[in-house]
């Protein structure tokens, strides 16, 4: 059987492609909804002067701001409807999943299966829409004061007016993004919120290749640093799409049972564990984090009193925190060791895993059904974890450390590449699976026309 499916799978072709009316479709919806999340992008808040903001952000590149600005695909530069992109829905979440595991109501909640996740999902909207208005409230605050030393003013009409509006349009834009991420899992391939952060990032990628080689031709950025970097992104490439198919496979040895020919055989099977079992969550949960608050305190920082406490507070917060300084790197690279464990306990339950083996007869060799194949699955997840964990944060930090000291964009970051590659193999593997599903649905088709046949 596994012979039969291997041959199938690598019999995957650009004919069989064409034949698959519905993944043609799901394609075709897809990339119907990336090109509508890119329109928005260029649609701006209601109030607010582009060209003049276009200039500001110029002034003040650098930094958190372009790190966010690269997240939500350059909404933040032209102060979109969708500014905010789907990052307060990734702190929602990180923040309902934490309470999921430490409160019992929704420890409980959780373990109700679909209704469960179904009301988990409506309580991380609401936390949503919270934090878009709370995220929504001082990014107006702070674009009514931004370029206020300049004698530039981005806002065309300031006042409490334009802070209730801009709030309305950025948490309508944000809610749409959900929605729009929704209907692509449902609709599409699949991973709708993950593709479209991909979709912000890769849509970043022609303006830091134009700058990088106009830096080159101008002689700002020297050839062998351009050689460099290049090398850099596809060894990058190459050791993230290496790491993310690695696995640990677990045997799985079932009880011997009488084959057709009449003689006694015993099932085996394999129990994958991958390397990176958390997948891109952690840097996008640590970056996340880390995001709220010194967005916060940045655009703060611009309306506040420059000789009050509070603005020395905010300033001390921002230099400390900024992109590339000591406190920032710890402080990312703690966020993505704990959420790779963290994450990993949330979707892999050692001993719900053990327990279904021990229904269906199954066990690992040398070791005991129920609670020792717990624990031993506990032992290995955590130790490939550790690996993982490390991965991670070399794949995310140095790159990021690079950067910090060449000065170049932010595009290049290990955090946008890992998002990329990662969400380009999942989609990949959505495409062969609704290809083999095809193919088996084409055999089931023949074999009951030959069976009507006879």
């Amino acid at each position: 059987m596994a012979s039969r499916a291997d041959n199938i799978a690598s019999s995957l072709s650009l004919a069989n492609f064409g034949q698959a009316t519905e993944l043609r479709q799901r394609i075709w919806f897809t990339i119907g909804a990336l090109i509508v999340f890119r329109f928005l992008s260029f649609v701006p808040l209601p109030g607010v002067n582009p060209l003049i903001l276009e200039t500001l952000y110029d002034q003040t590149r650098g930094g958190i701001l372009d790190l966010f600005n690269t997240f939500s695909g350059g909404s933040l530069e032209r102060m979109s409807l969708i500014a905010l992109g789907v990052m307060p829905y990734i702190t929602a979440s990180i923040v309902i999943q934490l309470a999921a595991s430490l409160h019992p109501p929704l420890m409980a909640l959780k373990k109700e299966g679909e209704a469960g996740r179904k009301k988990l999902n409506q309580y991380t909207r609401y936390g949503a829409v919270l934090l878009c208005a709370v995220q929504g409230w001082f990014l107006a605050s702070g674009l009514e004061a931004y370029g206020a030393q300049s004698g530039l003013q981005a806002v065309v009409e300031p006042g409490l007016m334009f802070r209730i509006l801009a709030v309305v349009n950025l948490i309508g834009g944000t809610m749409f993004l959900l929605w729009l991420g929704e209907q692509i899992t449902s609709r599409g391939i699949g991973n709708g919120v993950s593709l479209i952060i991909m979709a912000g990032i890769v849509a970043q990628f022609p303006t830091f290749a134009a700058n990088l080689f106009e830096g080159g031709r101008t002689g700002s950025i020297s050839a062998f640093l351009i050689v460099g970097l290049v090398a850099m992104i596809i060894a990058l490439i190459l050791f993230i799409s290496f790491m993310e198919r690695a696995q640990r496979r677990l045997l799985i040895q079932y009880p011997k049972r009488a084959s057709q020919r009449g003689m006694m055989q015993a099932d085996r099977s394999h129990l994958p564990l991958k390397l990176n079992t958390a997948g891109v969550i952690p840097p996008i949960f640590a970056s996340s984090l880390l995001l709220l608050p010194l967005t916060i305190s940045q655009f703060a920082g611009n309306s506040a009193d420059p000789d009050s406490a509070f603005y020395g507070v905010i300033q001390a917060l921002n230099l400390y925190l900024q992109h590339g300084a000591p406190l920032y790197m710890v402080l990312y690279a703690a966020g993505i060791i704990f959420f790779c464990f963290f994450y990993t306990a949330v979707v892999f339950n050692p001993e719900e895993t053990a327990e279904n083996l021990k229904k269906n007869g199954g066990f690992i060799p040398g070791i005991r059904p129920g609670k020792r194949t717990a624990d031993y699955l506990d032992y290995v997840l955590t130790r490939i974890t550790v690996v993982g964990a490390i991965y991670l944060t070399l794949v995310c930090v140095i790159p990021e450390y690079v950067i910090a000291q060449t000065g170049l964009p932010l595009f290049l970051g290990g955090t946008s590449l890992l998002i990329v590659v990662n969400v380009t193999v999942d989609t990949i593997s959505q495409i062969q699976s609704h290809l083999l599903a095809h193919q088996y649905g084409d055999l089931i088709k023949k074999a009951k026309l030959k069976g009507r046949l006879r």
